[in-house]
C-alpha cells in the first residue's frame, strides 16, 4: 500500500520517547517546555503552547481572543471541519469566505467584498481564520491590512504549514496574525502522534492560552486569588480544559523537529518530479509560489476523471485521498442554513480534486508507480 501521507519515524525518535518512559515524569515534565522553546526557535515566534491536537489549539486560540456569543468567526470552506467547529464550540456564529481558484486559499478579493457588506450591515467578524491549504501560505500581508482597517483578529490555521515560509520568514512567526496554529498529526510535516501548538507574540494571549489549556488552574501567586504561603495551594480562576500535550508526545515532536528541513527537502524533490512527469497530462497541477515556499503537506491535482483516477489508484494500492469536501456542504452545516452554490470556487475545486502521495517515506519506486498509473489513464 502507498498512503497519500504517513509519519516518518527513526530509531532516534523511538529512543527519545523511551527516555521519557524511563524518567520520573511522562507528562507535565520538562520535555513539554523544551519542545515549546524549540518551536519558537524554529519559527521566530516569542511564545508557544503545545496541545493534544491542533483542534484543541484552534479552540484555545478562539477563546483567548474572546470569541463568544454574539461574535462571528470567518474561515475557509476548503479545510477540515475543525476550522469551523471551534467557532461553534465558543458559542459564536460561523461563516465562510470562498477560495481563490489558483491558490485554493482564502480569496482576498472575496474577503474584502464580504467585509464591506458586513460593515454596512453591522456584522463584522471578530476573528478571520485563513487556512494555509497544503502548506502554501495565504496572502497574509493583504489580510493583515484588512484586519487593521476593519478591526478583526487573525488566527492562521497553519495545520499544514510548519516548514513553509512567507515574506522571508518561517510560517509561525506571528508577524501577520495574533495566533498561529500547527498540527502534529501523523500525516503532517512532523508528528507527535497527536498534537498541535498555538504560537503568539503577545504575552497576554500566552497567559490565556496556558491557563485554559490546563483546567483554568494556576499556581502563579500574581494570578491567584487565594493569598497563601503554602506551596500546595492552587486556584482555579477560569473555566479551562485538559488540552495539554504529554512529555511522551513532546519527546517525539522534539526529535522530529530536528529533521524537519530534511522532510521538507524530500517533499520538494517529490513535488518536482511530479511537476516534470505529469505536466503533459490532462491534469491541473497545484500552484506553488516560489517566493513563499510551501511546506508541501499535500500535492493536490485536479482531473475531469476524478472517479476513474481514484478507483484505479486504489485498485493498484495507491491510497490517494480528497482534500476537502467544502465544510459548508457537509450535512451538519447545511442544517444550519448553508447551501451548495454558496462558495462556487471551493465546490469546483472539490469536484475535481485528488491528493497524490507525498511524504518522506515515499520511495522512488513507489512514486514511479503513481506516475505510471496516472499516465495509463
Amino acid at each position: 500500500m502507498i498512503p497519500y501521507s504517513r509519519q516518518s519515524i527513526n530509531e532516534q525518535d523511538i529512543e527519545e520517547v523511551i527516555k521519557v518512559l524511563r524518567s520520573d515524569l511522562i507528562t507535565q515534565g520538562p520535555i513539554n517546555k523544551k519542545f515549546e522553546e524549540e518551536i519558537c526557535s524554529y519559527t521566530g515566534s516569542k511564545y508557544s503552547v503545545v496541545t493534544n491536537s491542533a483542534t484543541s489549539a484552534l479552540h484555545l486560540a478562539c477563546l483567548a481572543l474572546g470569541l463568544g456569543p454574539g461574535d462571528t468567526l470567518w474561515t475557509s470552506p476548503n479545510s477540515y471541519v475543525a476550522s469551523a467547529n471551534v467557532g461553534l464550540l465558543c458559542n459564536a456564529e460561523v461563516d465562510f469566505v470562498d477560495i481563490d481558484s489558483k491558490t485554493y486559499n482564502m480569496c482576498v478579493k472575496a474577503l474584502d467584498q464580504k467585509l464591506r457588506k458586513a460593515e454596512a450591515d453591522g456584522k463584522l467578524p471578530k476573528i478571520v481564520m485563513p487556512v494555509h491549504f497544503a502548506g502554501q501560505s495565504c496572502d497574509m500581508i493583504s489580510i493583515k491590512k484588512l484586519a487593521e482597517k476593519y478591526g478583526f483578529k487573525i488566527i492562521e490555521d497553519a495545520s499544514h504549514a510548519i516548514g513553509g515560509r512567507y515574506n522571508g520568514e518561517p510560517i509561525g512567526s506571528c508577524s501577520f496574525s495574533d495566533i498561529v496554529v500547527f498540527s502534529f498529526h501523523p500525516v503532517k510535516i512532523i508528528t507527535t502522534g497527536e498534537g498541535g501548538s498555538a504560537l503568539t507574540n503577545d504575552l497576554l494571549l500566552l497567559e490565556r492560552l496556558r491557563l485554559m489549556c490546563s483546567h483554568g488552574v494556576t499556581r502563579d501567586p500574581s494570578k491567584m486569588v487565594t493569598k497563601s504561603v503554602d506551596a500546595w495551594v492552587y486556584d482555579q480562576i477560569s473555566l479551562g480544559f485538559n488540552f495539554r500535550m504529554s512529555d511522551l508526545n513532546a519527546a517525539l515532536g522534539l526529535s522530529q523537529l530536528k529533521r524537519i528541513d530534511q522532510f521538507i527537502r524530500k517533499r520538494n524533490a517529490i513535488a518536482k518530479r511530479y511537476d516534470e512527469e505529469l505536466s503533459q497530462l490532462n491534469l491541473k497541477l497545484p500552484f506553488r509560489d516560489s517566493s513563499n515556499p510551501s511546506s508541501l503537506h499535500l500535492y493536490p491535482i485536479q482531473t475531469n476523471q476524478r472517479g476513474r483516477v481514484f478507483d484505479l489508484c486504489h485498485k493498484e494500492g495507491i491510497k490517494v485521498n480528497v482534500h476537502y469536501k467544502p465544510i459548508h456542504i457537509q450535512p451538519f452545516w447545511q442544517n444550519k442554513g448553508f447551501l451548495p452554490g454558496d462558495h462556487p470556487n471551493s465546490e469546483a475545486y472539490y469536484s475535481k480534486a485528488i491528493s497524490l502521495p507525498i511524504h518522506p517515506e515515499l520511495s522512488d519506486e513507489q512514486q514511479e508507480k503513481v506516475i505510471k498509473v496516472l499516465k495509463s489513464i
